[in-house]
C-alpha cells in the first residue's frame, strides 16, 4: 500500500451517500461532539438545502415565516475496538487476487474513517501466537494513522501462527465500558475454542466479525484467479499446475469450503454475533454497510 494517508484512501473510495448511511447505522447510545438525530434537544436553526425535511419544526417555521430545523445531540458509540488477527494465515491470497492482509487493512481503515467522522474513538488489540499489541482509544487523524500503520506492520509472511484467542481475551479484560468491537480475521475463524471468549464479550459489548476469504488453491490458476504457483503460507504445500482447475478436485474442495463456512456462520448465529465474509477490497464497503444494518436491526 502506498505511503499516503490510509484515511484519505478510504475517503477516495467511499461515496458520500454510502458514508452517510454507514455513519447513521453506527448510531449508538452515547453523546457525540456532533449534531444529529438523538433524544436530547439542542437548538433551532434555519433550514439549509440538503438537510432532512423531517427535522423541520413546523410551529417555529410558521411563527418565523421561514423553515426552521430542530437540532439534537447525536447519539454515538463511545469506543470502537478493532480486534485484529495478525497471524500468518492473513498473508494468504484472497479470491480477488489480493493478499488477505491488504483487504483486512482496508477494513480497519474503513472503521477508523467512519469513527473519526463521528467523533468516536478507536482502539486496537492485535495479536497472534507470539505477539500482542494494544493501543488506547484515540480519535485524532494522526493517532488513527499510527494505529493503521501499526497493524499493517504486523502482517508479514514470516508472522507467527494465528491465535485469535489472545487478542479476544485482551479485549475482554482491557475494555470494561460498553463498546462496539469489530473482529477482523480469516474465514476459518472464530473456531469452537473461541466461543466462550465471544460469549463473554457479548455480555458487555456489541460484537461484529469481519472474515477475509481464502482463494481456493484448486481454482488459483484458472481464469480471473490465475496467480501462478500456489504455495501454502506455512510452506508445507505446493499444488502442481496440472492439478489446478481439475473438476475432480474442484467439486470436493468447494464442498469442503462451503461446509467450513456454514459451520462458522452457525457458530456466530448461535452466539448472536453478526458476521460478514469479504472476498476483495472492492466489496468491503458494501458488505460492511450490510453488516452494520443487520447489527442495528438485531439490537431492536
Amino acid at each position: 500500500m502506498p505511503d499516503v494517508s490510509r484515511l484519505a484512501q478510504v475517503r477516495a473510495r467511499l461515496d458520500l451517500p454510502v458514508a452517510r448511511r454507514a455513519s447513521g447505522l453506527l448510531e449508538g447510545r452515547h453523546r457525540s461532539v456532533f449534531k444529529g438525530h438523538g433524544q436530547d434537544f439542542d437548538d433551532l436553526h434555519l433550514y439549509a438545502p440538503g438537510e432532512d425535511v423531517g427535522d423541520i419544526d413546523w410551529k417555529s417555521s410558521a411563527r418565523a415565516g421561514l423553515p426552521i430545523i430542530r437540532r439534537f445531540v447525536r447519539e454515538s458509540n463511545l469506543n470502537l475496538v478493532l480486534v485484529v488477527d495478525t497471524g500468518r494465515t492473513m498473508g494468504a491470497t484472497a479470491p480477488s487476487g489480493e493478499s488477505k492482509a491488504e483487504i483486512a487493512s482496508f477494513c480497519c481503515a474503513l472503521v477508523a474513517y467512519l469513527a473519526r467522522d463521528r467523533g468516536d474513538r478507536v482502539a486496537l488489540v492485535a495479536g497472534d501466537a507470539r505477539r500482542l499489541v494494544q493501543l488506547p482509544p484515540r480519535a485524532s487523524t494522526q493517532d488513527l494513522e499510527v494505529l493503521l500503520r501499526t497493524v499493517e506492520d504486523l502482517w508479514r509472511p514470516d508472522a507467527p501462527a494465528s491465535d485469535l484467542a489472545r487478542p479476544l481475551d485482551r479485549a475482554r479484560s482491557a475494555f470494561r465500558r460498553r463498546s462496539l468491537i469489530v473482529v477482523v480475521t480469516d474465514e476459518a475463524r472464530p473456531e469452537a475454542e473461541h466461543e466462550q471468549l465471544l460469549r463473554s464479550l457479548r455480555v458487555r459489548h456489541e460484537v461484529m466479525v469481519v472474515q477475509v476469504a481464502d482463494l481456493s488453491p484448486v481454482t488459483a490458476g484458472v481464469g480471473s484467479h490465475a496467480t501462478g504457483e500456489v504455495a501454502d503460507v506455512d510452506g508445507t504445500l505446493r499444488l502442481p499446475a496440472f492439478l489446478r482447475g481439475r473438476a475432480s478436485l474442484a467439486a470436493p474442495a468447494a464442498q469442503a469450503l462451503a461446509a467450513r463456512r456454514a459451520e462458522v456462520a452457525e457458530r456466530l448465529r448461535t452466539l448472536q454475533v453478526e458476521g460478514v465474509l469479504v472476498e476483495g477490497s472492492d466489496d468491503v464497503v458494501q458488505r460492511f454497510v450490510e453488516l452494520l444494518g443487520r447489527q442495528k436491526r438485531a439490537r431492536r
